[in-house]
């Protein structure tokens, strides 16, 4: 298969799905929906949504909900880069080759549509006209595990772990905790929302998440490398801003060719997870291919 067909073809219809929930910028409070649209529409890989759609593909099948499903991580996702760019937290100026929300609504305004984001996201998966014939003992469990996957467990405690090792001598367990909870548990709530919309077996969602764990490893991983080698045109913000914060990342214990090395190892044990499955899991296979060779 072709990966960046695939990935095209799912960013495009995740890209409509998202300008069609979200409330135009000329619905009051205007500057709240502009700043939320502005991140939100500013052109993103989409991979957290795609892998759960993915994860639902490999499994068998277009089950209710699956959009609002999966444009809820991206809804979580955004919000969270929103945040991380504040000054009080990574202090960055560019996103995806634009101005940081801050820098253009205002630090409140960008507080403000971040929370709105993260609101949004729970409703998506909530509301009974987007999720029209999902069992709603699953659709408990797929808002329980957006909640696990994004949370004080998930996602955000992955962002405390991260600030509190700012200019800290850390080891490499450590730094291993804190990208497993900061990049690897949303990644992992993608595909296991996925695989849990598809109706899984137990059996199928250990493997769905074992293959989730390997590859959010492995993202976070690339992202080290790509801050390390990448230039600002190709990653639409600054390099070397890690060492500028003096954090310590996987090119720091073992150098950009060494931590190339790891990050392939972790897609071959990611793609091993899916031995189980036939063909209709390539994508979630050629995606964990995709991961290591990106250049943003």
């Amino acid at each position: 298969m072709n990966i960046k067909d695939y990935l095209k073809g799912k960013q495009t219809a995740v890209d409509q799905f998202l300008d069609e929930v979200t409330p135009p910028s000329v619905t009051p409070p205007t500057t709240l929906h502009e700043s939320m649209r502005y991140s939100l529409m500013a052109g993103g890989k989409r991979i957290r949504p795609i892998l759960t759609i993915a994860a639902a593909e490999a499994i068998g099948g277009n089950p209710p909900g699956l959009m609002p499903v999966a444009c809820s991580l991206e809804f979580i996702h955004t919000y969270s880069l929103i945040h991380d760019d504040l000054p009080s937290m990574d202090n960055d100026d560019f996103r995806r080759g634009k101005p940081t929300n801050h820098k253009v609504y205002g630090e409140a305004m960008a507080i403000l549509a971040g929370d709105a984001l993260l609101t949004m996201a729970f409703d998506l998966v909530s509301r009974p006209d987007l999720m029209k014939g999902c069992d709603p003992a699953r659709q408990v469990q797929l808002i329980q595990e957006l909640a696990y996957g994004s949370g004080n467990f998930g996602m955000v405690g992955g962002q405390v772990f991260d600030i509190q090792a700012e200019n800290q001598d850390i080891d490499l367990s450590t730094l291993q905790n804190i990208h497993k909870h900061k990049t690897g548990m949303l990644i992992r709530a993608a595909v296991r929302m996925g695989a849990i919309a598809a109706g899984a077996t137990d059996r199928q969602l250990d493997s769905m998440t074992g293959y989730a764990e390997d590859i959010g490893l492995a993202f976070q991983i690339a992202d080290d490398v790509l801050n390390v080698t990448g230039t600002r045109e190709e990653l639409g913000k600054n390099p070397n801003t890690d060492a500028e914060r003096g954090k310590k990342t996987y090119p720091t214990f073992y150098g950009a060719d060494g931590a190339r090395k790891l990050a392939d190892e972790c897609v071959a044990r990611a793609i091993e997870r899916l031995d189980s499955f036939g063909p209709p899991a390539d994508p979630l296979r050629e995606i964990a291919r995709y991961i290591t060779s990106r250049k943003n």
